[in-house]
């Protein structure tokens, strides 16, 4: 009896209800939560963009053929990764709003010049939601990205394993297999050295 007492005389003095630390040690442990995530992130290699919303992450690495897809272009065209069969692909899902994205697009316009006339493209699928999707088209002209552009739907999404951050890419080899998977920016000639291996097999 008297140690309830004094539990219940060092909840007065604190000012604070069972329930009410109770929150207090959650909001604690949450916040040291999210400051690691952020320190991670902040530390970490390659560069990655934010989250896109509403993304479920699967490893991509657990997936061997890469799925087809028929995806509508910024010009109003079918892109279709089946008839690509016989090109290696690098597959680029990334925004107009995400800063690494935009930091890269020059290294794959510089990597469509250089492997395009070998038997290599480039595909953007754009992952833009729906205020920011009427920017894409304009966003591609100013860039002068020398590839199709495509927009995303929830199932290529879903097919390459989930998206959790961007820019995310894959590289898919001549007979249709995902070669190589990268989360986030790394150099171009990281890039241009699976690439020039593949175009020889």
């Amino acid at each position: 009896m008297e140690r309830k007492e004094k539990n219940k005389s060092s909840d007065i003095k604190m000012g604070l209800t069972k329930k009410q630390r109770s929150w207090v040690y959650s909001g604690t442990i949450l916040a040291l939560i999210i400051l690691f995530f952020i320190v991670n992130n902040l530390n970490g290699e390659p560069e990655e963009g934010p989250y896109p919303p509403d993304y479920k992450q699967v490893s991509a690495q657990e997936l061997k053929s890469a799925p087809d897809f028929a995806l509508k272009s910024v010009d109003g065209k079918i892109i279709k990764l089946s008839e690509y069969k016989g090109k290696v692909v690098f597959i680029d899902f990334w925004a107009t709003w995400c800063g690494p994205c935009r930091k890269g697009i020059p290294d794959l316009i510089e990597l469509k010049k250089e492997f395009g006339a070998k038997g290599f493209e480039v595909i953007g699928i754009s992952v833009d939601d729906k205020e920011k999707l009427q920017q894409v088209p304009s966003f591609v002209k100013d860039m002068k990205i020398n590839y199709p552009v495509v927009y995303a739907d929830a199932k290529v999404i879903s097919d390459f394993g989930g998206i959790a951050n961007i820019p995310t890419a894959f590289i898919i080899d001549k007979q249709g297999k995902i070669a190589a998977n990268y989360i986030g920016n790394y150099p171009k000639e990281t890039y241009a050295g699976e690439i020039n291996k593949l175009l020889k097999k």
